[in-house]
């Protein structure tokens, strides 16, 4: 018996399941930057140490970072040790898709908006943990994520006023 494609990438996907959950601790006093949706006291929630199989037109959700010294982004990235001025194309991958660093420096397509942008892989949008200094108090990342600067949603043509959250396609 064969498996129909759909089936294949069926049990792909089911591959990708929650790891965990961790507990939210309320953040230390102005650690909380904010319009930051930091982790809330007791809140639980689900980690990954994977993402949805990549294919030629990988399915994710646009969000947008601050890779700049003192921004949003938290520390240097996972890459270089460095941080990177918002100008320059540059994202932060779910854990799953970040492969321990394997894509670091690589470029990707992203697609949205009828428009295509070439960014750099620079750093991990962490799914396996968060709620701690380390992650800015954030919770960990959602397991599909392409965590973009301000240059990627510019180039993909999007009002200032919607960036934060775009389902889009990537590509390696």
């Amino acid at each position: 018996m064969s498996m129909a494609c759909s089936d294949i990438l069926m049990v792909e996907a089911q591959k990708c399941k929650p790891s965990g959950k961790i507990k939210g601790k309320k953040p230390p006093k102005d650690q909380c930057r904010p319009g930051d949706e930091c982790c809330e006291e007791g809140k639980f929630y689900t980690t990954y140490k994977c993402s949805p199989p990549v294919t030629g037109h990988t399915k994710a959700i646009l969000t947008i970072n601050d890779f700049d010294k003192g921004g949003d982004g938290g520390g240097p990235s996972e890459c270089s040790g460095k941080y990177y001025h918002n100008s320059i194309p540059v994202v932060a991958l779910s854990t799953g898709w970040y492969s321990k660093g394997s894509r670091c420096f690589e470029n990707i397509t992203i697609h949205a908006n009828g428009r295509s942008v070439k960014a750099m892989v620079v750093d991990e949008c962490d799914s396996g943990r968060g709620c701690d200094a380390p992650h800015a108090y954030l919770p960990p990342c959602q397991n599909n994520i392409v965590d973009a600067s301000a240059a990627v949603w510019k180039a993909l043509h999007v009002p200032k006023k919607d960036w934060g959250w775009l389902e889009i396609v990537w590509s390696d």
